[in-house]
């Protein structure tokens, strides 16, 4: 197994450029996830890797090798797609060891990688199914082995469970990660979706229009963001943002009513800010009269309150517990000050 470095990589499309310069380094076995809104070049980005899309500029490594400008054969990746892209007409034995077969692989060795794979994915009852006769999580699973029997340095995974249902979905995540355990591989994922960055990944790239603009591991992204578009993309339901100004020792929060110490470097008062909190860093202060319960979102253990103050602005607060706010009535919170965020108004960028 090998790690993958890219280096200065740049993305061109005529004059258009869609991949600025990305630096970033995969270590050996690390599971990797790239991350963002449709768009950001995440998947042209994992397309590079593979040698599916050119690299306009700079250098990208496998291992000790230079495959910046490699065939995709030859740079010892697989990839599983968004869609199966299995044979209709063929077994699910003999869609996993087709690829083996082509290469011209001995009958043997094909035999003993495809029951290999079989092993990990627990497919085995499978095998003298054709694609029609599964499901959408096991023809998925059918396309992972065949990327498995392989043996490649680099998984390259492009937002594969996009086409299935929420239960689905829960499940394959499981089966990945278990993947990813049990074999060791590097590997490199691409999706929208944060949640499935959050609990698959040991490092997150979040990109934006052809920039990353964080890396880390899931919790330190969510506990200390760089910018206001990295503390807003990473979390479920999202941090709540509202307008402050500055006092100098202080931030003002129209929306609420009041001023408020962070303990952060406040810059000059005048200066206008954006004030960060998670929901679940805030409770309903029900002797208050700030904002207004617009809808309440209960979803058993937890409850979700969606309140907006007279100037407009929206917050969500994370309840517990069996009391519920009523929709119509108004109210007040109280956050926790130490985990308050702040930032520039105008660059983004944390205030710390």
């Amino acid at each position: 197994m090998s790690g993958v470095a890219l280096q200065e990589v740049i993305k061109r499309y005529n004059d258009v450029q869609v991949i600025h310069g990305v630096d970033l380094q995969i270590e050996d076995g690390e599971f990797c996830v790239f991350v963002g809104p449709s768009g950001c070049g995440k998947s042209t980005l994992l397309r590079m890797v593979a040698g599916l899309e050119e690299t306009t500029e700079g250098k990208i490594s496998i291992g000790t090798r230079d495959v910046t400008r490699m065939d995709p054969a030859q740079r010892g990746v697989a990839m599983v797609f968004q869609t199966y892209a299995l044979y209709p007409h063929m077994t699910v034995k003999d869609n996993m060891g087709f690829g083996l077969k082509m290469n011209g692989h001995p009958k043997a060795e094909i035999e003993t990688k495809v029951a290999e794979a079989t092993r990990i994915l627990k497919l085995e009852e499978y095998l003298g199914r054709k694609p029609a006769a599964l499901s959408g999580g096991q023809r998925q699973r059918v396309s992972i082995g065949r990327a498995i029997v392989r043996g490649p340095e680099v998984f390259l995974f492009d937002e594969p469970l996009s086409n299935l249902d929420a239960e689905l979905r829960v499940e394959m995540r499981v089966e990945i990660a278990r993947l990813h355990k049990e074999i060791g591989a590097t590997m490199i994922y691409v999706t929208h979706d944060q949640v499935e960055a959050m609990t698959l990944a040991d490092k997150i790239v979040v990109l934006r229009a052809g920039y990353i603009e964080q890396v880390g591991a899931p919790l330190e992204l969510y506990r200390d963001p760089d910018n206001k578009f990295v503390a807003g993309f990473i979390g479920s339901p999202a941090m709540n943002f509202l307008e402050g100004t500055s006092q100098g020792d202080s931030v003002e929060i129209p929306a609420l009513k009041g001023s408020f110490k962070l303990p952060v470097n406040m810059p000059p008062a005048g200066t206008h800010v954006i004030v960060g909190m998670r929901p679940e860093h805030i409770e309903i202060d029900r002797s208050g009269d700030a904002l207004s319960v617009d809808l309440t979102e209960a979803l058993g253990g937890v409850s979700y309150d969606y309140l907006v103050a007279d100037s407009g602005e929206k917050i969500i607060v994370e309840e517990h517990g069996d009391e519920r706010s009523e929709e119509g009535s108004r109210i007040g919170i109280k956050f926790d000050l130490d985990r308050a965020m702040l930032f520039d108004h105008q660059t983004e960028a944390r205030i710390r």
